[in-house]
Parts: C-alpha cells; sequence; structure tokens
C-alpha cells in the first residue's frame, strides 16, 4: 500500500508539473489511478488518495490558471471535475468483479470520454465565451476558444494518459500478483 500511495503522490505531482508543458496538458495518470484503485485496492479507504490527490493538484491548477490567464475558479466546476473523477470508482468496482482486459480497457475508455463530456458541457454552461446553444455546445466539445488549443486535444491528451497508464498500474499490479502467487489477469486471460 505504500508503493501505491506513492504512486498516487507523484501523479498528482506529475498532474501540476504537465501544466507547464502544453504537450502534456491534460496528460495525467490520476484518473487511471482512480479507477485502477478501485480494480485492484480492497480497502475502500484506499480509493480516496487519488480524490485527495486530485483536490491538492486542482487548487494549485486553479490558482495558476487564474493568474497566468486570467481565468475565474468556479466551485461547481471543480464539483464536476471530482464527480467525473469519482464515475472512476464504480467502474473500477465493476471491472474488478469481472477482471479482464477488454473490461479494464473499456473502463479506461468510458472514464475519458465521461470526464471530456462532463467537464466540457460544465464549461459550456458556465463560459460566457460559448454560446448556449448546440453550437456553442459543439464549439466547446471540438476546438474550445481560440486562445487554447483545441478541446479535442486535451480529449486525446486524457484518453491516451488514461489507457497508458491504467496499463502501467495494471502490469505493476499483475506483476506483483505473479510474484506472491496470486491469480493474475494475464492467467486469466490465457485459461479463457
Amino acid at each position: 500500500m505504500f508503493l501505491a500511495t506513492v504512486l498516487i503522490l507523484l501523479a498528482a505531482a506529475w498532474r501540476v508539473a504537465a501544466v507547464h508543458v502544453p504537450d502534456l496538458a491534460n496528460f495525467a495518470p490520476i484518473m487511471a489511478l482512480a479507477f485502477c484503485g478501485a480494480v485492484y485496492f480492497r480497502d475502500r479507504r484506499m480509493w480516496l488518495i487519488p480524490f485527495v490527490a486530485l483536490i491538492l493538484s486542482d487548487l494549485y491548477l486553479d490558482h495558476y490558471y487564474a493568474t497566468a490567464f486570467h481565468e475565474k475558479w468556479h466551485w461547481p466546476s471543480a464539483a464536476v471535475r471530482i464527480m467525473a473523477f469519482g464515475v472512476a470508482l464504480p467502474l473500477g468496482r465493476l471491472v474488478g468483479q469481472n477482471k479482464n482486459w477488454v473490461n479494464l480497457f473499456s473502463g479506461a475508455l468510458g472514464g475519458a470520454l465521461w470526464f471530456y463530456l462532463a467537464t466540457n458541457t460544465d464549461a459550456w454552461m458556465r463560459d460566457p465565451a460559448y454560446g448556449k446553444t448546440a453550437a456553442g455546445w459543439w464549439q466547446a466539445m471540438t476546438v474550445g476558444r481560440p486562445e487554447f488549443p483545441p478541446t479535442l486535444f486535451f480529449f486525446r491528451n486524457t484518453l491516451l494518459s488514461d489507457l497508458i497508464f491504467t496499463a502501467g498500474f495494471a502490469f505493476a499490479m499483475e506483476f506483483a500478483a505473479l510474484q506472491s502467487g496470486e491469480t493474475s489477469l494475464l492467467a486469466r486471460r490465457a485459461t479463457a
């Protein structure tokens, strides 16, 4: 559990550092770790660690965007982000009940898609730069505001990071299971 806690804290640090590298925007392991935590950790208290990491990194990111881009912080938007990450828990728990690689990556894909839809719809609702029409919503989902990269760029990074970090975390957990003689996803896949 100590290693998992360290990994989650490093994930929060990665999320904060990535904001300073524009090509890594939204390329963060937080969703994957929350999802995999629900897949692998039986102790539900461990599920809180990604959320603490999320909240702490959000505090920094909200401050950064407020000072660098003069963006206003909205507590409902922070709640939407937390709830979007929260979807990772029931997805992870569902996958944990029937672990296989297809379910694992389907859950990661579902979490990324849900986060994208929820947070961009929230931006469309709260940001006066978007028209409150279907065209404005589509703008929020695809190209975003002209002074920022397209929102599809952020979704691509979210999706890639969720898949890559889910794979990394799952391989680490599966390797540990194999080392301790426990049942592995790899073993279940091979016998299926």
